[in-house]
């Protein structure tokens, strides 16, 4: 940690240059003296990460930078923000804390809070960023984990853990492959604490997590802007309810959530038609979680076909996800565009034996526009391209 990094002359070179390509920065000599290039450039590369994904930290003087991967590895701030409405009590230990910016938005809700982190470049970095932003609850320890949680023998009202995913230079998916391996640690991590909260990779399959972890309690799918980036797993010691899923999809200006149960899904009976004047794709957390059936029941739409997941109804309603207003309907055949002659149009499939890239090729179709397609397959059998406008 150079903290000569901090001094006023290189925060203006970093700002001066903010929207610089980072090659080029470390293809010339440091102007700083007691700085490297490497340092400057890291320094410079975590500035221009920090302006999306951690906004406060962005806008704070002072704030020190890791390694590119270390960043890569957090959670952004606004799925960290979400995280700390999922805890109460007056102490949590964050057992993997890195960046620590998690560890930063539960301290805004829990009294006492441990951040534990075995890189000490790493956890100093966070230690000092933590004073920077003004935080006092955050207790800083330079170590493992686990070995913090033996040595100490205490209890927490929560425990939270983002273990590695990655072995070497490759990521992980499965839960064994994890490090720490949360399910060699379950009964030990209960002995300190009635409550579990763990972040695992978007693309782990939720049913095999069901299968290998005890104790689920809730299951929280965090899409950000669209996109899946955190299946979270509370594991309660003393689970006495039934399994509940939260989907959230969180936007600039809001958030999609959609909360059901296991039970509910599968209990759930959908009604299938053909597409009539609006039509509805899920976001991309309630299509992680699979509640294919369920949301269609709920909000009481059509569902064009069992496999394609897409909606329909006669009224425009508030829907979780995106809507459209249909605007032509067409049987899929080779010269379905020869009187419409769309030549630019933003293109989905579902269920659907194309690809976009394929369809693009094959009718000379653009990408963009305002323009929506959708090809997909009813329930019927029949092949369709449905034309729509955003609502």
């Amino acid at each position: 940690m150079n903290i000569n990094l901090l001094n006023s002359s290189v925060e203006d070179f970093i700002k001066i240059n903010l929207n610089t390509d980072i090659v080029s920065v470390l293809l010339k000599k440091s102007p700083f003296a007691q700085i490297s290039t490497q340092e400057l450039a890291q320094q410079l590369q975590g500035k221009q990460i920090a302006q999306k994904k951690f906004p406060t930290w962005f806008s704070t003087t002072g704030i020190l930078y890791p390694k590119k991967i270390h960043l890569e590895q957090s959670s952004s701030e606004a799925t960290s923000l979400y995280k700390s409405q999922l805890v109460n009590g007056k102490a949590l230990l964050d057992m993997t804390g890195g960046y620590g910016v998690d560890t930063a938005a539960f301290a805004a809700k829990i009294e006492g809070v441990f951040y534990c982190e075995k890189n000490g470049e790493l956890a100093r970095i966070t230690n000092h960023n933590f004073k920077q932003l003004g935080i006092k609850n955050i207790s800083c320890n330079e170590g493992d984990g686990l070995d913090f949680l033996r040595v100490r023998k205490t209890t927490f009202d929560w425990i939270y853990l983002d273990p590695s995913r990655r072995s070497g230079t490759k990521k992980v998916i499965k839960l064994n492959s994890y490090e720490p391996n949360i399910l060699e640690l379950l009964e030990e991590l209960f002995q300190s604490t009635t409550h579990i909260l763990l972040k695992t990779s978007p693309l782990l399959d939720i049913h095999l997590g069901l299968e290998q972890l005890r104790f689920v309690s809730d299951i929280h799918v965090v899409a950000l802007h669209n996109e899946v980036k955190e299946l979270l797993w509370i594991l309660n010691k003393n689970k006495d309810q039934k399994l509940a899923v939260t989907t959230v999809n969180i936007g600039v200006s809001q958030e999609q959530r959609f909360t059901y149960t296991l039970a509910e899904e599968q209990m759930a009976t959908p009604v299938y038609g053909e597409p009539q004047n609006y039509l509805y794709e899920p976001n991309s957390a309630i299509l992680k979680a699979g509640a294919f059936g369920l949301v269609g029941v709920r909000y009481g739409l059509k569902k064009l076909s069992k496999h394609s997941h897409l909606y329909t109804s006669d009224e425009l309603i508030d829907f979780p996800g995106r809507s459209f207003q249909i605007t032509g309907i067409a049987h899929f055949s080779n010269n379905w565009n020869k009187n419409k002659a769309i030549a630019k149009a933003n293109i989905t499939t579902r269920n659907f034996p194309l690809t976009v890239k394929e369809i693009r090729k094959k009718f000379k179709i653009k990408e963009g526009g305002d323009t929506y397609l959708f090809f997909t397959t009813l329930e019927s059998g029949e092949k369709q391209v449905i034309e729509c406008i955003k609502c």
